[in-house]
């Protein structure tokens, strides 16, 4: 008889006897544990004790686990191999992301800030009696997994840099208050998009986003020809005083909800199809012309409306500056809108942090596992157009000049 065998002899023989055994537990222990000693036999190619020409290595003991489940924490036996590893699908290492998550909220329930819904994931989970000793070592790993994916050295040149900030809610003492999450992503000069850095505050004001910014260049951001961002009073004192020589692109997704509060809600998409005109231009000198002819046109009416398009004429047409391929992309911060989204959508489940370091940890996993689906994705912008920054050259030279270049 095998081990296994007897294992569930044993747990039947338990189970019929009325013994002192829960029975729900056992069961899904004696499962899973002989499915990992069947996988483990197939990864081998034998069984226990079994001569095979199809054998690849032995076993060589085994390793004490402990499977967190919805009927509670199972003793789980690992076998070793003597060459290569193996590890059960049944406990795979959960994603980073993932962990961090489950940190956060065990975090939050050993010091006794978790609500309700916290508490039901927790059950859910089936992790009762979580110990302290195990939520720190899981925290001290991933801490420094984000410390070092944030305080990485930038290496090389990023033209387009887009900002944005999301706020969480924190436990700060004995009070609940928002924090800003600010996050800075980049495009290389090969068309790649990184994460370039993260960083939570107190606020948006500008010593703040001052000292962000301060901080990426240290790292080695250099060469950066447009910021992409809202309009925030910090941030707009921010990006010339660090970033000397960078152009200013203003959201123009942001701006159209800026200006469309001043307009009755019934005209607002009339007026926003005026305005969408101005982003229509094929160029820079025509898009001037037709904000200005806009801009008067809804003088009369809306003359706040008026006003917000005088004053941001140069801001909002800045990508057009820029090769007009890339315009889609670097006119507006949607790029970095669907991070902070993906980055809600994980820190809602928490609600509220017990702290600015878990806050950090999480938010950093979330931005660590884009930075990695992004450098094995294709480009975001084409290493040739990357090329024309600083000479936009319009499409009809780009084949005039290939048509009277000499043939070689």
């Amino acid at each position: 008889m095998t081990d296994t065998s007897m294992e569930l002899s044993d747990f039947l023989r338990k189970a019929v006897g009325g013994g002192d055994v829960d029975f729900l537990r056992e069961g899904v222990r004696v499962l899973s544990q002989a499915l990992i000693e069947l996988e483990v036999s197939e990864q081998i190619g034998a069984g226990r004790h079994e001569r095979s020409c199809e054998r690849t290595t032995h076993r060589n003991g085994y390793r004490e686990r402990t499977w967190d489940t919805a009927a509670g924490a199972i003793e789980l036996r690992i076998p070793k191999l003597r060459e290569g590893s193996y590890m059960p699908s049944l406990i795979e290492p959960r994603r980073r992301i993932d962990r961090a998550m489950l940190s956060v909220i065990q975090e939050a329930w050993i010091h006794g800030v978790s609500t309700r819904k916290v508490d039901d994931i927790v059950t859910a989970l089936g992790m009762t009696g979580i110990s302290k000793s195990s939520v720190s070592r899981i925290c001290v790993e991933l801490d420094e997994v984000v410390s070092d994916f944030l305080s990485r050295p930038l290496m090389c040149a990023y033209p387009y840099v887009w900002l944005d900030a999301t706020y969480l809610k924190c436990r700060e003492g004995s009070r609940v208050g928002s924090v800003a999450a600010v996050v800075a992503i980049g495009v290389t000069t090969a068309g790649e998009r990184e994460v370039l850095g993260l960083d939570i505050g107190s606020s948006e004001d500008g010593a703040f986003w001052t000292e962000f910014l301060r901080g990426l260049v240290t790292r080695g951001l250099t060469g950066v020809e447009l910021v992409i961002s809202d309009a925030h009073v910090g941030l707009k004192q921010a990006i010339p005083a660090v970033l000397s020589g960078a152009s200013w692109q203003r959201c123009r997704v942001h701006f159209m909800r800026n200006a469309l509060v001043h307009v009755p809600k019934g005209d607002q998409q009339m007026v926003a199809a005026a305005i969408r005109t101005i982003f229509a231009a094929p160029g820079i000198e025509e898009a001037r012309t037709q904000l200005r002819f806009i801009a008067d046109g809804l003088a009369k009416r809306y003359p706040k409306v008026t006003g917000l398009l005088f004053d941001a004429e140069d801001d909002v047409i800045a990508h057009m500056a820029f090769p007009r391929e890339h315009w889609t992309k670097i006119a507006s911060t949607n790029s970095l809108e669907r991070v902070n989204k993906e980055i809600k959508r994980r820190t809602d489940v928490v609600g509220i942090f017990p702290n600015r370091a878990s806050a950090l940890r999480l938010t950093g996993c979330v931005l660590l596992e884009q930075h990695d689906e992004w450098a094995v994705g294709r480009r975001y912008i084409g290493m040739e157009s990357m090329t024309r920054i600083g000479n936009p050259t319009s499409e009809t030279e780009v084949v005039l000049q290939a048509l009277l270049a000499p043939v070689k």
